[in-house]
């Protein structure tokens, strides 16, 4: 190896046993070990789902921490991270499934309300560029807990306002946006957001993701329907658009009242953490996430890594915990090489507990085969 080597490490977390930053730590000091005088540049990154801001922590970016309620309105400590007029907020930092108290889902009543009491304190203090991570959501509300949040008011027949949740939205009868925030005309909302369900029908947000927030198919139904009368008040045509049902509609809710367009979330991400100026003079780039497998394929994080690497002509590797695509799938992605942790540990549960050594092993190999 030339003392002219660099190596951009660019995982994503390994899902269950280590964050983004951990994963790209454990590497380095696998690489080091072999390769001493290795110039190592650590860059974890994320789709926009959970640990989006701790990427964006890791680079640089300074944490705000802020009390809002969470998915089922009990107030707890989140945040999100800022760098001059840009904020990058992660909806499953706020109100996301892994923060439901003693992990009991709420399908219908569970709420994006504490959303827009971040996105409202981003706003009034100085952010005038928003990046919304979407995933991970606990609730099926059509983003409308984050529009309340903001100043809209939902009201049923009688003018009375709706209480959170998804389910109260079936008595949704008018919408007036008179109050809303005012920092929401000044501000430029992003969606970080990798799937193109629309908000209603048997590929939207209740159909697909209820279930997995705790919603039978009787609850399915209602929250569908409650949805539609939302749809029909906050702009029915924005409903239709790819990514309208992410987050349990959050994005039909973003769509239609805060003006926000939907982008790939790691193209966002590497975007604005710059990733191609680092590109420039790099050898090697190493990225990964927990499991490969064919969903890794549709806009997740390493393969985005690996689309902005080839551009620069960059030799990619990719780890991840298992491997369930063939080598030649792998290869078709664009890799040129890959490594699995179960290769080295095939016991999942101790594959997943002591990853941070198998990654530095995985990083020692990489440095021998790699950069000898």
């Amino acid at each position: 190896m030339t003392p002219a080597a660099r190596v951009i490490l660019a995982p994503d977390k390994f899902k269950g046993s280590l964050a983004a930053p951990e994963v790209a730590a454990a590497l380095a000091a696998g690489l080091r070990r072999s390769v001493p005088d290795a110039e190592i540049r650590q860059v974890p990154v994320a789709d926009g789902g959970d640990g989006t801001v701790e990427a964006f922590v890791a680079a640089g970016w300074t944490r705000v921490e802020v009390t809002a309620p969470g998915p089922t309105g009990v107030p707890r400590r989140t945040s999100y991270a800022r760098h001059g007029v840009t904020a990058v907020v992660e909806l499953a930092a706020v109100v996301g499934l892994a923060i439901l108290p003693d992990g009991r889902p709420d399908p219908l009543g569970a709420s994006t309300y504490g959303l827009g009491v971040v996105l409202a304190h981003a706003m009034e203090h100085g952010a005038t560029e928003i990046v919304l991570g979407l995933g991970g959501s606990a609730s099926t509300d059509g983003g409308a807990g984050m529009a309340q949040a903001l100043g809209a008011r939902i009201l049923d027949a009688d003018g009375r306002e709706l209480p959170r949740g998804g389910a109260a939205l079936a008595q949704a009868a008018r919408l007036d946006r008179s109050g809303l925030h005012p920092g929401v005309a000044g501000t430029k909302v992003t969606l970080a957001c990798d799937v193109d369900n629309p908000l209603l029908g048997p590929t939207g947000a209740a159909a697909v993701y209820g279930p997995q927030k705790g919603a039978g198919p009787a609850e399915v139904d209602l929250l569908d329907n409650a949805l539609a009368e939302w749809a029909r008040l906050a702009g029915p045509e924005f409903a239709r658009l790819p990514g309208a049902g992410a987050a349990g509609g959050t994005g039909f809710g973003a769509l239609a009242l805060l003006g926000a367009q939907v982008r790939s979330g790691i193209e966002v991400v590497l975007e604005l953490l710059d990733f191609p100026a680092l590109l420039a003079t790099a050898t090697l780039v190493v990225t990964g996430e927990g499991s490969l497998d064919q969903q890794s394929l549709h806009g997740k994080a390493p393969v985005g890594v690996c689309a902005a690497a080839h551009e620069a002509d960059v030799p990619v590797i990719v780890v991840a915990g298992r491997t369930l695509l063939g080598s030649a799938e792998i290869r078709a992605a664009g890799f040129a090489g890959s490594y699995a942790l179960a290769d080295l540990e095939p016991d999942p549960e101790r594959s997943m507990t002591e990853a941070a050594a198998l990654l530095e092993r995985v990083g020692a190999r990489i440095a021998a085969e790699w950069l000898g």
